[in-house]
């Protein structure tokens, strides 16, 4: 094993003096690929459940096993190392057996949500050029789509599965009738053009596949919007997943071999939050994944009564929906010893509520998918602070620095976050300039401002890069707006986050039209939502004459906000907050399935 110590000295780690007890000041990274990490745990304990999927349980040794057969699986169809293999696949057993079995392979991943729409997938396929996509069932018209339109990108061979592949019985034969109901059922048959990931795995060699990847490799190819909201792919390589999953596994200490974790898990994998907390960690520590594949909270709720969880990764809006269940009561959920909240700050009466039904701690911590993703958390046990994103990981370092000068500002003061440590990116997938503009010297620009105390708590106080994070998931204004733009009509339109007593906040657009030219509030919704998923549709348009801007022409989002602010206040601020998009719970809805 390596160590990864920091360059700075234990007094400049101010923070290390607040760690829980048994926290590492630095952590021991393995030097093997992401799939070594599986392999590991299938040698070690390989009758212990990895996966268990709506009472389906897979052991280490049977997952291990099938990532080798599908990897072998991808060597007949072509792939080879460096290859790119994306995959859009909720939350399931398919998911973490396409991944492994893609790293082992030896070629990239690239985790795509699901609810991406033509045009957002052509940019990421014009982008990774993927050999073979992993595609849930009823994606295939959408990719088929894809691969027909003149400015996509394609998104190659398809390999494909359904929910009821994953399941068990009796509720595999149940389910088509379910999804039917729903209009969810679209299974494709098993043919060359669409072979099911399942028949290939159990027509392919049952031998071990000796992974084709080093620690140095690219591993993963994450979109992400970046510092700059322009479509991007972190470069994360073997060595970056596997040092987060070790620094994770270093914020639980309590957590051993010989007392192992089981993991609520009904966050998305595709997204790097699930990947890495959840996923990696998990065969890190040989810890059973509960997995759901989406966030329903009753279905959440009797996962964890049923099967007693002791970790529960989630976002802030799972954690209120949860406490606020009428019928949470009903369920034993203080199997849960702790929570990390990421993806959105953590509301205190959010913090408060959860673990009075629980009895168990939930502490904000931060990322960003260019740190794969997690710098941050709060201690577990004690010294919590509320409104922090608390103490940087172990083997992790974070200064405040003023952006125009790069000097590090005093305590207490703001200035942009930076961070660096083993987990930090390679840089962004065919972009130099832009990995030259989002790395210096070892140092990650996180665009977040932000301030540090003397203890060495940090504290996030405004986005640089004017993200909407919608249930925790960033919604970056300029792709909505240019997708507005689009429209015949639309001459101009900029957008900003509206608040949302569910979400937290929602898009919402201000638009000049055309002289000469009309459209109303719902053409532009219908517009957007053939060109975006339904997180990133806006709630509300508003039409102005035009939009405030600088003497250079920028657009002045401060005034928008505070004109949106005037408004709700003089409305009732909350009423109106979904009501202009239809259902916003629906077309709002992160991406968690």
């Amino acid at each position: 094993m390596t160590t990864v110590e920091p360059t700075a000295r234990l007094d400049e780690r101010p923070w290390l003096a607040h760690y829980d007890d048994g926290v590492p000041p630095d952590v021991e990274i393995l030097p093997i690929p992401v799939d070594g990490l599986l392999r590991r745990a299938a040698e070690r304990t390989p009758d212990r459940t990895a996966l268990l999927f709506f009472g389906a349980r897979t052991s280490f040794a049977q997952l291990d096993r099938a990532a080798d057969r599908f990897a072998h699986a991808l060597r007949r169809m072509g792939v080879e190392k460096g290859d790119r293999v994306s995959l859009h696949l909720p939350t399931s057993p398919a998911f973490v057996i396409a991944f492994m079995g893609a790293l082992r392979a030896g070629a990239i991943a690239v985790p795509t949500n699901p609810l991406y729409v033509e045009r957002e997938l052509g940019i990421i396929f014009g982008d990774t050029e993927p050999k073979v996509s992993v595609v849930i069932d009823l994606l295939v018209p959408r990719m088929r789509e894809v691969a027909g339109q003149h400015w996509a990108g394609d998104p190659g061979r398809l390999i494909v599965t359904g929910i009821q592949d994953s399941l068990p019985a009796p509720i595999k034969w149940l389910y088509p009738i379910k999804a039917r109901r729903e209009g969810r059922w679209n299974p494709q048959p098993h043919t060359p053009e669409t072979p099911n990931l399942f028949r290939l795995i159990a027509e392919a060699p049952n031998e071990r596949f000796e992974s084709a990847a080093s620690p140095e490799d690219t591993a993963v190819l994450q979109p992400t919007g970046g510092t700059t909201g322009t479509p991007k792919a972190a470069q994360l390589s073997h060595r970056n997943l596997v040092a987060n999953a070790h620094q994770v596994a270093g914020w639980f200490p309590w957590v051993t071999d010989d007392d192992p974790a089981s993991i609520l898990c009904p966050l998305p994998l595709f997204h790097i939050y699930g990947l890495t907390v959840d996923m990696n960690y998990a065969m890190l520590v040989g810890g059973t994944l509960i997995l759901l594949p989406r966030f329903d909270p009753d279905q959440t709720l009797e996962a964890a009564a049923k099967y007693k969880p002791r970790l529960f990764p989630g976002a802030p809006v799972m954690y209120e929906t949860l406490a606020h269940h009428p019928s949470v009561s009903k369920y034993d959920l203080s199997s849960i010893e702790a929570c990390i909240s990421g993806a959105a700050p953590l509301p205190p009466t959010v913090q408060a509520d959860f673990e009075s039904i629980t009895g168990g701690k939930v502490c904000e911590g931060y990322g960003l998918t260019e740190a794969s993703p997690v710098t941050h958390c709060n201690p577990i046990n004690s010294g919590r602070r509320n409104g922090t994103i608390g103490l940087p990981f172990p083997s992790t370092l974070a200064r405040v620095v003023d952006p125009s000068s790069g000097l590090i500002v005093p305590v207490g003061e703001v200035g942009e976050l930076e961070v660096s440590g083993p987990q930090v990116m390679a840089g962004y997938w065919r972009r130099p300039e832009e990995t030259a503009a989002g790395l210096h010297d070892g140092w990650l620009r996180t665009g977040d401002m932000a301030t540090m105390d003397g203890d060495g708590f940090f504290r996030i106080v405004d986005r640089a890069k004017d993200l909407v994070i919608v249930g925790g998931i960033n919604v970056y204004p300029r792709e909505v707006e240019e997708v507005l733009l689009t429209h015949v009509a639309v001459a101009e339109a900029a957008v900003i986050g509206m608040p949302n007593a569910h979400y937290g906040e929602v898009p919402c657009a201000f638009v000049v039209l055309e002289p000469g030219h009309t459209a109303t509030e719902a053409d532009l919704l219908e517009h957007c939502r053939k060109n975006l998923a339904r997180f990133k549709v806006p709630h509300a348009i508003r039409f102005r004459p035009k939009l405030p801007k600088t003497m250079i022409g920028k657009v002045l989002r401060k005034d928008l906000r505070l004109e949106l602010a005037e408004a709700e206040a003089g409305t009732g601020a909350g009423a109106a907050a979904g009501a202009a998009a239809g259902d916003g719970a629906e077309e709002a809805a992160p991406p968690t399935g």
